[in-house]
């Protein structure tokens, strides 16, 4: 069964062009080995013919063949014999000079006297030999064949007293065409098997290499996770404690603390490089393109680093293209929100690296395209040191000491943006600085629809409506108190169940504007739980609800399913929560229609 299933796999006809020409390449040694016999014997019997210059003739043309043959020989070799079309012509050619010269043998042999019958017989075995020869590749045996064997056959036949040697001669020929055939048949077969069996071993050797990648990844992140994660963790808990009063330890002083917020910020931003570099890597990553600001992105962008690059003592400053500062001024087409982790990362690490002069955000509009460029005057980068620092869990050690990261920003940078339509480079010069140079779609007539993507954390939401009451369903004690920071920070009123069964209660028996269910919980989850109130009556069936999820497209779909309207992705922070309340309170339950995002 598996010989049978095997067989059934139709190969590319390519392959099949390649593995018919392969083939008779490897039998023209042995033709012109059959042909080197056969010249001593056909010069032989010319020698008893009338005409001395069809023998004469014949040699040039046997002479030709050989040459061509030989040269053919050769160019297999060279790298032009790589062009399919043009070596099957190459071949068929090959094949047809030999069948011009059984033809021009069958033509001195009409004349040759008493060595007539003696040299259409040699004639006739030249096209035997051509048909064979011709045999692994259809369209050339179906030109050669004929071509050979009609030399022999119109002089046969154009004589009364040769009919019966005629009749012979066609037998002959069309036995041969006939072996010829099944032979090309045969060889149709095993190309297939050997097709089928380089497939398997391409498809084997790509597993083994996905393998591999998985394992080195795996090692990668558990090398990173144990180094970095491990050494953050310990520094902030030993602040904790000290907060908490353990040990008799003094409560920490606000450097302590602002060092342990460092370390813990430094932790998430490696976590969440991390799970974004697998992702992408997995083909799972995804990205929306709308249009956006670029001006204003960087402008954040670069308020918001300003105090560190002046505890640095470094100058920043931003340069804008003046096509970019009238009202039309158009928008980049890509996704904002990863558009400016791409910036971010990269405006970091100049100011990170750098440790005296200036870094420079530039915007240029390059056509269809627009430039955004961060450029340092950093310790700057060899071009074996710019590929290493391109490649996932990979760190350049000149440069790299005592700094913390996983390696993985840049890697998952040019990810990004690749994802978008877009590319990263880099040129550096090692004590001189480096400058990135981030390129994406650009429309100059397109505006700018997504701008509250790119504020900075905001306190309110606009339009969302103050001293909402929330119901929040979330099972893990850390992530609930998060929530609820959040919400309060905003001037809500949180209400907290354990499980979407409590939530499902809660809600049955109280009024609340919002409801904001974890997916997974113990007893009911989030889907089961918001499929309940939806279902049910209550006070609560049309309230808008907010889905919070891991994120991924599945738990997002099978909510929404259920009746949720918006999706909340963790982890979650002040800026995104706001814009979930601003949804919500834009919600028009009336309108069938979600509002997911």
């Amino acid at each position: 069964m598996i010989a049978e299933r095997r067989l059934a796999v139709t190969p590319t006809d390519g392959a099949q062009v390649v593995k018919a020409l392969d083939a008779q390449a490897a039998l023209l040694p042995y033709a012109l080995g059959v042909f080197a016999v056969s010249l001593p014997l056909f010069v032989w019997v010319g020698s008893f013919a009338a005409n001395p210059l069809w023998m004469t003739a014949s040699f040039v043309v046997f002479a030709i063949n050989w040459g061509a043959f030989y040269a053919a020989v050769n160019w297999l070799r060279d790298e032009p014999s790589q062009d399919l079309a043009r070596r099957a012509r190459v071949h068929v050619l090959c094949g047809v000079l030999w069948a011009l010269a059984v033809v021009q043998i069958s033509i001195f042999a009409h004349g040759a006297g008493p060595a007539r019958e003696t040299l259409l017989l040699l004639a006739t075995a030249g096209a035997v030999l051509c048909t064979f020869f011709a045999a692994p590749y259809m369209p050339g045996l179906l030109i050669i064949a004929p071509v050979a064997a009609a030399g022999p056959l119109v002089a046969q036949f154009s004589q009364t007293d040769s009919r019966l040697a005629g009749e012979l001669t066609f037998g002959a020929t069309a036995l041969a065409m006939t072996l010829a055939l099944i032979l090309n048949r045969m060889f149709r077969r095993q190309h297939d098997l050997a097709i089928a069996h380089e497939q398997l071993v391409d498809e084997r050797l790509r597993v083994l290499e996905e393998a591999e990648r998985t394992a080195r990844s795996k090692s990668d992140i558990v090398a990173t996770l144990s180094h970095e994660i491990r050494n953050g963790l310990t520094g902030v808990t030993h602040v904790l404690a000290a907060a908490a009063g353990r040990g008799g330890r003094a409560a920490p002083s606000r450097e302590q603390l602002n060092a342990a917020l460092d370390a813990a910020q430094d932790l998430i931003a490696v976590l969440n490089a991390t799970l974004d570099s697998e992702t992408a890597e997995s083909g799972r990553l995804q990205v929306d393109a709308h249009p956006f600001d670029p001006v204003r992105l960087v402008q954040d962008l670069t308020l918001l680093d300003k105090p560190h690059a002046a505890t640095k003592g470094l100058e920043l400053s931003v340069h804008i293209d003046p096509l970019l500062r009238g009202p039309a001024r158009g928008a980049v087409i890509a996704d904002a929100l990863r558009t400016r982790q791409v910036v971010s990362n990269l405006l970091g690490n100049a100011i990170k690296y750098t440790v005296r002069g200036r870094v420079e955000v530039r915007l240029e509009v390059r056509g269809e395209l627009i430039a955004i460029e961060v450029a340092d005057t950093g310790p700057g980068l060899s071009s074996e040191e710019m590929e290493q620092a391109f490649e996932p869990f990979r760190r350049v050690e000149r440069t790299g000491a005592g700094v913390n990261g996983a390696g993985l920003g840049l890697s998952l940078a040019r990810q990004l943006a690749r994802l978008m339509g877009g590319a990263l480079d880099a040129r550096s010069a090692v004590g001189v600085g480096s400058c990135f140079t981030l390129t994406l779609p650009f429309d100059p007539t397109a505006q700018s629809e997504l701008e509250e993507e790119l504020d900075t954390v905001t306190m309110e939401a606009p339009g969302a409506p103050r001293a909402l009451r929330v119901l929040i369903a979330e099972d893990d004690a850390l992530n609930a108190a998060m929530l609820r920071a959040v919400l309060e920070q905003l001037g809500h009123q949180v209400v907290h169940a354990q499980n979407g069964r409590r939530a499902a209660d809660l809600a049955k028996i109280a009024e609340f504007d919002l409801l904001m269910l974890d997916h997974r919980m113990p007893v009911m989850d989030g889907p089961s739980a918001a499929a309940t109130l939806r279902q049910g009556e209550g006070p609560n069936q049309s309230t808008p609800i907010v889905a919070i999820i891991d994120g991924e497209a599945e738990e997002a779909a099978e909510f929404l399913e259920a009746g949720a309207d918006i999706i909340l992705r963790k982890p979650v922070s002040v800026a995104g929560v706001a814009r979930a309340l601003a949804d919500a309170a834009a919600l028009d339950r009336s309108d069938p229609a979600k509002a997911a995002a």
